[in-house]
């Protein structure tokens, strides 16, 4: 009898949470956001945030781990829409790709699972042993920074998103600036003498470590820029972000704990 009660009371559980995943609806139509890259790609930028916190739901309505849902976006033939919800928690939503779309949409949006899914594999492991010198001449290693947060940029000077998101990493500095337990740390590409030159016209309120190129390919196994890195007090990578909007969610929640 008290098994009987228990798998009616899992299964009324179960089907409650499958009502309440299954009567949010998109918030753009899957169909029509598909039909034209240009939509789904202004669409995707603002709306989709992967490296974010998010519950996710498969393609039968069925809610599924983070790393299953990067997995079949990247391997899959599906497109993310984040449901509508009146709560802060985001919903998305696998959906199946149209047989006559765009084949840039698909294979975008693999690459984009690809990235978020290889990113998110980061999280929770230690960051690479360093301990290099920034511009100033400041020693900056895991040892000198022990048991702060650090928020780690990393770019060149000819990467225009990396560029044109200066002015807002900017304001996140002076936004922190009195937190003493959070670092803002950049690994650039370019030599010493580049980045002089370059940041005398264009201030980065980061140190700045210069000559990282061969660490960031082979250490860090990077293939897109910017990509931004926080890591805890222990040291352990709490996220891996793609751009300033995930950067400043992430930072903003890491900051509290």
């Amino acid at each position: 009898m008290q098994k009987s009660i228990r798998i009616i009371i899992l299964f009324l559980i179960f089907t409650s949470g499958f009502a309440q995943t299954n009567s949010k609806k998109p918030e753009v139509d899957p169909a029509q956001i598909q039909k034209n890259f240009s939509e789904w790609s202004a669409y995707e930028n603002k709306n989709i945030m992967l490296s974010r916190d998010f519950v996710a739901i498969d393609v039968f309505s069925k809610e599924i781990s983070k790393e299953s849902f990067l997995d079949q976006l990247a391997n899959g033939n599906y497109i993310p829409i984040r449901l509508k919800s009146d709560d802060s928690i985001y919903y998305y939503k696998l959906f199946q790709i149209d047989s006559n779309t765009d084949s840039s949409i698909k294979a975008t949006i693999n690459q984009i699972g690809f990235d978020a899914l290889k990113n998110y594999k980061m999280e929770g492991i230690p960051f690479p042993k360093f301990s290099f010198k920034d511009l100033n001449g400041n020693e900056v290693s895991n040892e000198t920074m022990k048991g702060k947060i650090i928020v780690i940029k990393c770019w060149y000077i000819h990467c225009t998103p990396c560029i044109r998101e200066f002015p807002q990493v900017n304001r996140l500095v002076e936004e922190y600036k009195d937190r003493k337990d959070i670092l803002f740390v950049s690994l650039a590409e370019d030599s010493p003498e580049q980045l002089k030159v370059f940041l005398a016209r264009k201030p980065l309120f980061y140190a700045v470590i210069p000559d990282m190129k061969i660490y960031m390919n082979e250490i860090l196994d990077l293939n897109a820029f910017p990509t931004h890195f926080i890591l805890n007090k222990e040291g352990l990578i709490s996220k891996v972000l793609p751009n300033f909007e995930s950067l400043e969610v992430a930072l903003a929640k890491e900051s509290k704990l």
